[in-house]
């Protein structure tokens, strides 16, 4: 029997019962000079621009020059789409070794968000270290960068067809109608997680860093949200990068760490104050 991935196409029809008994069938691309640009990749470069120009804004906040941010951001952005393609192909690698010319397709979709935020982190650590820049405030402030990119990038998945869940017959369920008629009804957990990132931004702009008190606290809140999330997700989607030989969800097993240790160090500061002057 073929997995949903397989019998869903990226021509088939969406609907959302509780919207309504319509459908649409949105493209997933554009076609410009001959090129198909997938809306996956637009997404994901807007959510590049917006994170940018929040961060640039609010740099200050956290004691960061907005050139030094800049600066990092010339590395960090390619290498973090590197290392985003990177993990993916890693654990998708039974079909990419039999398509090696397929590997550097980003615009065809294949990134794996915590490849993404791993690559990002180091980086930042390194350039931080290197410009002799408090690495715990970077942090802080790349988390809300990394939240709106999250945001916008999830609907690159809707116009994919791609990284949705189990079937179910839930109110907020969504219909993939395939090309031969053939109607499935799913988890539509790109949108599950994009509103569950949206929430944690509001969280992050409105509570958490009007109340920062100690540098990191922003960034272990957003480890935290985010691990707690995509733990819960991750168990419904159809889709799932395994452990090889475990049946083990790799980016379950890695929510489940990060919110275990983020949350276990947020409990262990939480009376924490600043010991240097606020910045």
């Amino acid at each position: 029997m073929s997995s949903l991935p397989d019998i869903i196409g990226r021509d088939s029809a969406i609907s959302f019962p509780m919207l309504g008994d319509f459908m649409i069938n949105p493209p997933s691309g554009i076609r410009i000079f001959g090129r198909e640009i997938y809306f996956y990749g637009i997404l994901i470069a807007l959510g590049f621009i917006l994170a940018i120009l929040y961060c640039s804004r609010h740099a200050e906040d956290f004691g960061i020059r907005p050139d030094d941010l800049y600066d990092m951001l010339l590395w960090l952005i390619p290498l973090s789409i590197a290392g985003a393609r990177l993990y993916y192909v890693v654990f998708r690698w039974d079909w990419y070794r039999l398509h090696l010319r397929e590997i550097p397709a980003v615009w065809e979709g294949g990134l794996a968000v915590y490849g993404g935020i791993l690559a990002g982190v180091l980086v930042g650590f390194l350039f931080c270290r290197r410009r002799k820049i408090p690495f715990p405030a970077m942090l802080d402030l790349m988390s809300f960068g990394i939240l709106i990119g999250q945001i916008l990038g999830r609907w690159g998945n809707f116009f994919n067809r791609e990284a949705f869940g189990a079937e179910t017959d839930l109110f907020c369920r969504m219909g993939l109608t395939a090309s031969d008629g053939t109607t499935v009804w799913v988890h539509p957990t790109f949108l599950y997680e994009s509103l569950w990132n949206l929430i944690g931004l509001l969280i992050l702009i409105f509570y958490v860093k009007k109340h920062r008190r100690y540098p990191g606290q922003c960034a272990l809140f957003y480890f935290f949200w985010y691990g707690i999330g995509r733990f819960w997700i991750e168990g419904l989607r159809s889709d799932s990068l395994m452990i090889a030989y475990t049946g083990l969800r790799v980016s379950q097993l890695l929510s489940l760490m990060l919110a275990l240790g983020s949350g276990i160090i947020l409990f262990i500061n939480r009376r924490k104050t600043w010991q240097t002057t606020k910045t």
